[in-house]
């Protein structure tokens, strides 16, 4: 959407004298702080973030981003890190006032950062819990020594953040679901027998993943198009995955589909699956977060799809509101997009939130990779694909 302001063209002195005059009175206008900046701004160049640096000039101190963990997806230390640093360098803050940490799966730790981060004078924390009960801990002790707090990919339930960046997550699961029948349809499936698996039931994201998939996939169990053939509690943990699933398919070997939240619990599933001579085509597995596993299993024909979340936007969208608030301002609503509900705080909050690709063999070339999100060579040889496989999905090694 093209933005408009009408303009009084009072001559180049005249300008220049309201400048000066708004900045002695520390009261920069708009016109002179920064361009107008939105979800759609950000792009793999993390050019728009250089348009910020008027507003970090006015904030003081730190922004701090802690991350949850190494093992429930790989994209916490190969893409969030160096996106939120590169999106904070961009922007004008100096190396002094970045910090980016991860609490490796630890509540304590997580805590403990917050804590460091604060005692180090950052003013904003990003912020990925592991759990809502150390996050809303941690945005408690934020809140009291003043510290704004942005929930960053997973929502704190009975948090009291100011804000939340992520993805449409709802979407995600719906992606996840369409993408579980189209799949269906195209390996021809006869008489789908699915297992519905889920994250963990701790994580806020896993429900939204699941409201997704469920709004797509329960009116073709009542229909008795799909057969609902289990739903085990639910997990992050690969192996542990892999047990609830091991423990479905020996009750049910008749399992011809399973709705896979994301690509790392899913990885163990189908090799156990490759092991039973399961061939390729056949049963059609589901999944998220595009990694190296997930995209080498699409491209050899035992995974259907991955969501893809282009992480670099999440991250430009958390840093960009970083700055807004360490400047004590106010972020624009056309960056402000959405609210999602915190269904214990009983609350709406406002919310930045970026929209989710469906990747298979058919887009792989033009999304991950156009954005350098995996490296060809390595996904194209052992022991992920083959260089054969990303030929024909037009992917060069």
């Amino acid at each position: 959407m093209k933005l408009s302001r009408k303009v009084v063209t009072v001559g180049t002195a005249s300008a220049s004298l309201v400048a000066l005059v708004g900045a002695m009175v520390g009261q920069v206008p708009s016109a002179f702080a920064a361009p107008p900046i939105s979800v759609s701004s950000f792009t793999r160049s993390f050019s728009v973030m250089a348009s910020l640096k008027p507003i970090t000039a006015k904030g003081s101190g730190g922004i701090g981003a802690i991350l949850p963990d190494t093992v429930s997806s790989t994209r916490y230390v190969e893409f969030d890190a160096p996106y939120l640093t590169q999106a904070m360098k961009t922007a004008g803050l100096s190396s002094a006032d970045i910090s980016v940490v991860n609490a490796h799966g630890s509540d304590a730790t997580e805590y403990s950062d917050a804590q460091a981060a604060i005692a180090r004078g950052d003013k904003v924390l990003i912020m990925d819990p592991l759990d809502s009960g150390v996050g809303a801990k941690i945005e408690s002790y934020a809140a009291s020594h003043g510290v704004k707090v942005i929930d960053y990919d997973r929502l704190t339930l009975g948090g009291s953040r100011s804000y939340y960046v992520s993805f449409n997550n709802v979407h995600v699961g719906q992606l996840l679901g369409k993408g579980l029948t189209s799949c269906v349809s195209a390996w021809g499936v006869k008489k789908p027998q699915v297992l519905v698996m889920r994250g963990a039931p701790t994580d806020n994201n896993a429900t939204l993943f699941y409201n997704g998939y469920w709004s797509v996939l329960n009116p073709l169990f009542k229909s008795g198009k799909y057969t609902l053939v289990g739903q085990p509690p639910g997990t992050w943990t690969p192996t542990v995955a892999l047990t609830e699933f091991q423990q479905a398919y020996t009750a049910h070997p008749n399992i011809n589909a399973i709705l896979m939240p994301n690509d790392e619990n899913g990885a163990p599933i189908i090799k156990y699956l490759q092991s039973k001579g399961i061939k390729p085509r056949t049963l059609p597995v589901t999944g998220q977060d595009a990694t190296l596993t997930g995209l080498g299993n699409i491209l050899t024909g035992y995974q259907c799809g991955t969501v893809y979340k282009p992480i670099y936007l999440e991250a430009q969208g958390a840093v960009a509101l970083a700055v807004y608030l360490r400047a004590g301002m106010t972020p624009p609503s056309s960056l402000v997009n959405g609210t999602t509900m915190d269904t214990v705080a009983h609350k709406a909050v406002p919310s930045v939130l970026m929209t989710p690709e469906w990747v298979t063999t058919k887009n792989i070339a033009s999304t991950v990779i156009a954005d350098k999100f995996v490296p060809p060579a390595q996904l194209c040889a052992a022991p992920y694909a083959t260089a054969a496989a990303c030929k024909a999905a037009g992917v060069k090694p």
